[in-house]
């Protein structure tokens, strides 16, 4: 397994243990496929920015949380605290502000502390005025 993939597990088994209710789908772009597998999910999705894993749960006056999985070495970030200049990053970033738009919480989690710490802000309910526990962009 690759880095991604692993955080991808990780934070699936997080799910299905902690919240085990929850409805949520994974995308594949963290497992390696073949180039011809990977031409064909491209093809079956709206953009190659949508974000990594949706969990189908309304929660927080939201439809249903989107998150886009980062390693924690990433450098989603620049020193200034604006967003990374990499053409994909930015893609993701205008993929999230959309579907923020459209009622969904989304956001960029790097490494599976802050997926946690995401997943446990939107969840629960004995903390509703608990700010938003990650860097917005």
């Amino acid at each position: 397994m690759n880095h991604e993939e692993t955080l991808h597990a990780g934070v699936c088994k997080y799910i299905a243990h902690v919240y085990p209710k929850a409805i949520f789908n994974t995308d594949l772009s963290g497992i390696r496929l073949t180039q011809g597998l990977a031409r064909k999910v491209i093809r079956l999705r709206s953009s190659n920015a949508f974000p990594d894993i949706v969990i189908y749960e309304p929660h927080r006056g939201y439809f249903a949380l989107f998150i886009e999985l980062k390693a924690p070495e990433a450098r989603l970030w620049l020193k200034d605290g604006t967003l990374s200049k990499d053409q994909h990053i930015q893609q993701q970033a205008a993929m999230m502000i959309e579907l923020r738009s459209r009622g969904y919480c989304v956001a960029f989690a790097q490494g599976l502390e802050q997926a946690v710490m995401l997943l446990d802000w939107y969840f629960r309910f004995d903390k509703l005025d608990e700010p938003f526990p990650l860097k917005e962009i």
